[in-house]
């Protein structure tokens, strides 16, 4: 009898990560990577030290649960939330997928708006159930919000909203936010993706943690990869009702984190000198680049997180192999629904000085050739 497959497991994936600087090594270059949205100055010191540390007990399992990290997260927001309503994973995606896990199967449904993160359709699809796209709107890229709640069903089980989102960089002004959390039904959540929150300044950025705290169907999914420069450490979280976080937690393993990242993560979560110094160099680096993009006319937007969107003159995968011959790695995300569009991080000032030029070389070069 032949093996049967479920049909949903057997697509290929669309979603692809961003590449190393192995996979794209230009000899005699030196390579800039702005492509992945990692932190330009590096890793947290304290979860630096802290791995030095605990680096010499790598025969000995890790701790059984996330109990110690999930107090730090407590202690982290000033006693707000308990440590029961956080969930700890291997990274901020993998939050994405055991949430995706714990609500949806076969027969349902999610919504998210285009352009956004490849596993917020992905990972439902590949659970059999169906992603529906409600796209962003205008050049801000605003929510839909009676799209997204003329698209509701008996069978929707999770909205997606992300702010500041990837791959745009703008965020979702508080009245949609709220106009959206009170117009939901009960058996919808809204899952909030801000992982690039310490980046905004805009005075109507509102972060998943005033509804949760509200008592709201509301998750906040948050990652140690970004303004705590952990990304090889595979460290994420989340923060829910304790009703919805408690849920979650079921579905997890014993050990589920390794023994660096959570001893890196408890320690990061106190480097507040190392996320204010990340702050304010990504927004001097901004304002930076801002001047040059519009001395050489390229279309681009503002951003509230640590990267810029930008449409390129000529096709985005032309424009990455040319800027890779430059030396420096930028983000096509066709893949993200932006199709003629590639995404750059704000890298340190060296960094972004070589995409800056390499961009001027490119663009007069693409120029000449019309």
């Amino acid at each position: 009898m032949s093996i049967k497959y479920k049909s949903y497991l057997l697509k290929k994936s669309t979603y692809k990560g961003g590449k190393s600087k192995s996979e794209v090594m230009v000899e005699g270059k030196t390579i800039y990577k702005l492509s992945s949205n990692e932190n330009p100055l590096g890793s947290s010191p304290k979860a630096l030290a802290a791995i030095q540390k605990h680096i010499g007990n790598l025969s000995e399992y890790p701790d059984r649960t996330d109990a110690r990290l999930r107090t730090a997260l407590a202690h982290f927001y000033k006693g707000e939330l308990t440590p029961n309503q956080f969930v700890t994973t291997n990274s901020g995606v993998a939050n994405i997928e055991l949430i995706v896990r714990a609500f949806m199967g076969e027969g349902t449904e999610c919504i998210y708006s285009n352009p956004a993160f490849g596993p917020y359709w992905e990972f439902p699809e590949k659970n059999g159930a169906t992603a529906i796209n409600i796209p962003l709107v205008g050049d801000h890229f605003l929510l839909d919000v009676e799209g997204i709640l003329n698209a509701i069903t008996e069978k929707t089980r999770l909205v997606f909203v992300t702010s500041p989102n990837n791959p745009t960089g703008t965020h979702i002004p508080k009245y949609q936010i709220d106009e959206l959390v009170e117009k939901l039904p009960d058996h919808v959540i809204l899952v909030f993706d801000e992982v690039y929150f310490q980046y905004t300044d805009a005075p109507e950025f509102v972060r998943a943690l005033p509804y949760v705290l509200e008592g709201k169907n509301v998750i906040g999914i948050n990652s140690f990869s970004k303004a705590y420069g952990l990304a090889g450490m595979r460290v994420g979280y989340s923060y829910s009702t304790e009703e919805i976080a408690t849920y979650l937690r079921n579905l997890m393993r014993p050990f589920m984190l390794n023994s660096l990242s959570l001893e890196a993560a408890i320690a990061a979560l106190e480097d507040d000198e190392f996320i204010q110094k990340t702050v304010e160099h990504v927004h001097t680096e901004k304002a930076f680049i801002y001047q040059k993009l519009e001395a050489l006319d390229i279309k681009y937007w503002k951003t509230q997180a640590n990267f810029l969107l930008m449409k390129p003159p000529m096709s985005p995968t032309d424009f990455e192999e040319a800027m890779l011959q430059e030396g420096v790695m930028v983000r096509p995300v066709a893949g993200f629904g932006a199709s003629d569009c590639v995404r750059v991080t704000i890298g340190t000032r060296e960094g972004n000085e070589a995409f800056l030029n390499g961009l001027e070389k490119v663009v007069h070069t693409f120029s000449n050739t019309l």
